[in-house]
């Protein structure tokens, strides 16, 4: 479900830029190869915690590892199952007007929220690693012994399945559409929209 799709008081996943909605397809292709996410969970003191992970999104679910140790992640997944889980990319930043404020920059951001949930069977752990080495370091990279994972015991996979997404792109506007070629600054005092 993405948040132009929701007919709910909830406020998350609502974006006031409709015009910088992703698509459901453009939301899984940034998924499928973007680099790292961040996972935010909340902790028994109510504090959010936010930890970056390497993740693989497959069949519309994050999955993401850490080490098998009492740690503040594990501890919080344990406390509350309800995550967000953000992806972002920064493009070029540009200049939109002729004041040093009015400059932007190009970019897509997925957030998620959603519940987490702890994969205990060694069949989706290896699946989970199987195509996470395919996605950061696939087989035919380096030569080395492939589908073993001798350590796999000693991490924790999770799977977030997500309840809410959205997608937000600011796209890099075409050069006559810049400054200097376009002032578009909407600073106090100055016309707005001026060649």
């Amino acid at each position: 479900m993405t948040g132009t799709d929701r007919q709910s008081d909830d406020r998350r996943g609502l974006l006031r830029r409709a015009d910088k909605v992703m698509t459901v397809g453009e939301v899984d292709e940034f998924l499928v190869g973007a680099f790292c996410g961040r996972t935010a969970t909340i902790g028994a003191d109510g504090y959010p915690y936010i930890a970056p992970n390497l993740f693989v999104w497959h069949d519309g679910v994050v999955y993401l590892h850490t080490g098998r140790h009492p740690g503040h992640f594990a501890a919080n997944v344990k406390h509350c199952d309800r995550v967000s889980f953000e992806v972002d990319e920064p493009g070029e930043v540009f200049p939109y007007g002729n004041i040093e404020c009015d400059t932007s920059v190009a970019y897509r951001s997925v957030v998620m929220f959603g519940r987490i949930r702890q994969l205990d069977g060694e069949d989706d752990a290896a699946g989970f690693f199987t195509r996470f080495m395919t996605k950061y370091a696939p087989a035919d990279s380096w030569g080395r012994e492939v589908g073993s994972f001798p350590r796999m015991a000693a991490t924790i996979v999770y799977a977030i399945t997500p309840e809410l997404i959205t997608g937000k792109i600011g796209l890099l506007p075409p050069l006559d559409e810049r400054w200097p070629a376009r002032n578009n600054t909407l600073s106090p005092g100055w016309k707005s929209r001026r060649k």
